[in-house]
Formats: structure tokens, C-alpha cells, sequence
């Protein structure tokens, strides 16, 4: 569409009006010199990201100007651009990693970083972060040590292990493995225990990046010994076990238990492997939660290798934890492929202060934050909702309802996906906002609150928030609803 004459003179005299960006930077820097700016996150700015900045909010004026949706001149003066430049600055200075309030419910939430690491896992993280360590020293000989030697003495002592070896995440153990001990073999497994992963990745896939031949037996629903044993042949390197820890088949069912398949792999020489998936040291049992094989368990079954994750239920970071017989796990260490895959300095740190605190059951329950909100009872996630509410009272029913109701949390990642826990959860009913909005103005608050819109209210469910957060999360619901 062709332009009016009078129109685009407006436009030309608006391109005009643009400050240069060396006279845009001059106004911003003196605001920020300002005195009472000292405190705040942009006291220090780097120039170049100063200019950047100032370009980037020009240009996009001078694009509106072009496709004819015209600000006044008013925008492009002094006053009016300062604000504008200062909110953008204000959000690039803000780090694209940072902590969020987690009221979703789910502990172990992928999305949200899964498990979060107890105190004394971030201290030990602090220390060797900032100084040199012994990652591949041996203290004791003065000479080159092995990093995996650092959790292996405590892996083994806990689970009864022969030997142990951690690289960065659960999918690669299961390559590493079945890449070392099948490479061009078969491997036989389950047809029902086939399961697809977080961010779509299939255990098949997986296994056939490994080099191994996958071989399915079974029905979806129901697997028996014979139909592991009909297909043993020459080709075939070991028997995989897959725990389908993120979905369960009910109904007519069957499957072989790990005994069972045990039994039938000595017979033939063949090593038998499980993918335990999430992996616990604990039994959830205990605790009210249904029953999962425990590491411990599936070892002393005399499976031959065992791999899990160490960030979903064992509550640690992320890491992918291979336990077995001595002899295939060093096969599996000297295996080229592991340096690719290997853990890092801060890894080792965060799962060692972990691994310690498993050799008192109440402590780790009580410091390590996944097991804690896992086994903690409905009454305190009630009084937390309770400490919550007091300190929004102040808002009026006409800007918000609010109501503690009953809810169940979710274990995540993958685990006991069918666990429901009570829990307690603010709900809040805005009335002045729709909750669409105010679910989005949380999460762009400076501290992003993540909750869940369920039965038309928004929940913030106290399962998955500290009691630290609560101050904290009080006041950014007042800030949003306030404003």
C-alpha cells in the first residue's frame, strides 16, 4: 500500500528525530552514573554492551518508522527512550541461567533441573570450584590417580558392587555398556520394556548408536523365560532388562523377574544387564510410596551390570552410575568411548557429599531436598500453605481469592509414575486478571514462580517448595497481583 505524502514526510521527520547511538549511549551512561544507581545490578556496565544495547532499541524504532507504524517524537526524545533502554539493559544483564521457584508440585521436575542438591553438596561443589583438587591425583603416591576413584569405594560399599564407574548421564551408560560388551552382537529384550525417554530419545535408538543388534521377545503385555531362551543364539552378547520406571502396563501381565533371568544367563555364559532407569538406594516402601527395586536388590539378585540415573531418585546431579562385576566394569572403563563421556570435578563433588549421606537413612531423608520432599507427610506441606496464606492477607478478595485445598504431587522424572502424594496447595482465583496472565506474570517475575493451573484456579503446591522460598514467594505473588 502506497503511503500519503503527508505520511511520509512524518515518517522521514521521525527517522530524523532518532538520536545517533554515540548521544543515546552518553544519556544512558549518565543515567546509570547516577548516584542513586550505585546499588543496583547495572553499577558496573560493560561500554560494548552499553552500545550494543542502544543499537539494538534504535533500530528496531527506526523498523517501526519504515513499516509505517509510527511512534511519536516524544518516544524518541530523551525521557522517552531512557526507560526503554534501561529495561532492555536491565534484561540483558540478567543471567539466562538462574533459579526459579518451583510450586509445580513434581519433585524430580526435568524441566526445572530435577533434583536439587542438599547443603552439603553445595559447599563441597564451592570449595574444590575456586581451588585446585586431587581430581587425578593420588595424594598417597604422588601420582596420576583415576577421578572415578573418588565415588567408587562409596558406591561399592553401599550397594555391594564388585566395582563401579559413573559417566555423565543414564542414556550414555546404557551406550557405554552395550557398546563395550555388544558391539556387533545381540542383545535380547523385552518387547513391553522398550521405553522412550525424556526429549524423545528410545532405548532402541540408543542401543543401535551402540553398534548392538537388538533383539525383541514377547508380547507388549506379557514376556516369558521361554521366549528369552528361544531366542539365545550364537550372535547373542547378553540379556537386557529394561525397569519401565515412566509408564506401567496393568491387566493381564507378565513379566520375568530378574532372578529368573539370571538363572537362565549362567546356563548359557551370558551376562545379564538392567536398566534400572531412576535407580534408588532407598526403599520408598517404608515411606508409604509403592514398592521399586532397589539397587541393592537387583545386584544381589546377581545381575552383572546395573545402570541409573543420579539425578532423579537418588537425588543427586546429573550422572549416569554403572555398578557390576569387576570384570565387565573394567572392560566397559577401558573402553575409548568412556573419556567422551566421563563426569567432571563438579560432578564427583556433588555426588560424593550425596553418596555419604546415604550411610544414615534419617539423614539422608532430612538434608537431601528430593528424598525429603518425597517422604514428607501432607501436614507440613499444609502448614507451609498455611505460613503462605498469612502472609497474603493483606490482598483483598476483590484482586484475588485464595484457598488451601488438597492436591496430589508428582514424584517426575520418569519414576512411580502412577504415586500420587498428598500434598497441600494454595489455590489462588484472580479476579482482576485472567489466569492465563497471571500465570505468565509469575513466570516473568525477577524471581520466576512455575505453577500449575488446574480446576480453574492456579495452584502453587508447597510439596515442592522450600521453606525458605516462602517469604519469597509471598512476595512475588503480592508484587503481580498488586500491580
Amino acid at each position: 500500500m502506497t503511503r500519503s505524502p503527508s505520511a511520509a514526510a512524518d515518517s522521514h521527520s521521525l527517522l530524523r528525530a532518532i538520536p545517533k547511538v554515540d548521544e543515546a549511549v552518553s544519556w544512558l551512561a549518565s543515567e546509570l552514573e547516577d548516584p542513586g544507581a550505585a546499588e543496583s545490578a547495572w553499577a558496573v556496565v560493560p561500554p560494548r554492551l552499553m552500545k550494543n544495547v542502544v543499537r539494538e532499541v534504535l533500530a528496531e524504532y527506526r523498523r517501526r518508522i519504515l513499516a509505517g507504524d509510527n511512534p511519536s517524537l516524544a518516544e524518541l526524545a530523551r525521557e522517552g527512550l531512557l526507560p526503554r533502554l534501561k529495561e532492555r539493559l536491565a534484561g540483558r544483564l540478567q543471567p539466562n541461567f538462574r533459579p526459579v521457584i518451583n510450586a509445580t508440585g513434581v519433585v524430580v521436575h526435568t524441566n526445572l533441573g530435577r533434583s536439587l542438591l542438599p547443603a552439603a553438596a553445595s559447599a563441597n561443589l564451592a570449595a574444590v570450584a575456586c581451588r585446585y583438587s586431587n581430581l587425578e591425583y593420588d595424594l598417597h603416591t604422588g601420582r596420576r590417580g583415576s577421578r572415578y576413584s573418588l565415588v567408587e569405594d562409596l558406591l561399592l560399599e553401599l550397594t555391594g558392587a564388585e566395582a563401579a564407574l559413573v559417566v555423565n548421564n543414564n542414556a550414555a551408560a546404557v551406550l557405554l555398556v552395550l557398546q563395550t560388551l555388544a558391539h556387533g552382537r545381540e542383545v535380547i529384550v523385552s518387547r513391553g520394556q522398550l521405553v522412550e525417554i525424556g526429549g524423545s530419545f528410545r532405548i532402541p535408538e540408543v542401543m543401535a548408536r551402540s553398534g548392538a543388534r537388538l533383539v525383541e521377545v514377547g508380547a507388549t503385555n506379557r514376556t516369558h523365560r521361554r521366549d528369552y531362551e528361544q531366542a539365545i543364539g550364537e550372535e547373542t552378547a547378553l540379556l537386557l532388562k529394561v525397569h519401565t520406571s515412566n509408564y506401567r502396563i496393568s491387566g493381564f501381565t507378565s513379566e520375568v523377574a530378574a532372578e529368573e533371568l539370571v538363572d537362565l544367563a549362567r546356563g548359557y555364559r551370558l551376562p545379564v544387564m538392567e536398566d534400572l532407569g531412576s535407580g534408588s538406594l532407598l526403599d520408598f516402601s517404608r515411606y508409604g510410596l509403592t514398592k521399586e527395586p532397589t539397587v541393592q536388590e537387583v545386584l544381589a539378585a546377581g545381575v552383572d551390570v546395573v545402570t541409573f540415573s543420579g539425578d532423579k531418585l537418588l537425588g543427586g546431579p546429573q550422572a549416569g552410575l554403572i555398578l557390576g562385576r569387576r570384570e565387565l566394569i573394567e572392560q566397559i572403563k577401558k573402553n575409548p568411548l568412556n573419556r567422551a563421556l566421563r563426569i567432571d570435578k563438579f560432578t564427583l563433588a556433588a555426588l560424593e557429599s550425596v553418596l555419604r549421606l546415604y550411610f544414615d537413612e534419617e539423614q539422608a531423608c532430612r538434608e537431601i531436598p528430593t528424598l525429603r520432599m518425597l517422604t514428607s507427610p501432607y501436614q507440613e506441606q499444609r502448614r507451609r500453605a498455611q505460613r503462605l496464606r498469612r502472609r497474603l492477607r493483606g490482598l483483598p478478595a476483590a484482586c484475588c481469592e485464595l484457598e488451601l485445598v488438597r492436591v496430589n504431587s508428582r514424584v517426575g522424572g520418569g519414576a512411580l509414575p502412577e504415586m500420587p502424594l498428598p500434598s497441600c496447595a494454595l489455590a489462588l482465583k484472580p479476579q482482576r486478571m485472567s489466569l492465563n496472565r497471571l500465570e505468565q506474570a509469575l513466570r516473568a517475575a525477577p524471581v520466576p514462580v512455575i505453577g500449575r493451573i488446574e480446576d480453574d484456579r492456579l495452584l502453587l503446591d508447597m510439596r515442592t517448595v522450600a521453606d525458605a522460598e516462602v517469604a519469597e514467594l509471598a512476595s512475588v505473588v503480592q508484587e503481580v497481583l498488586g500491580t
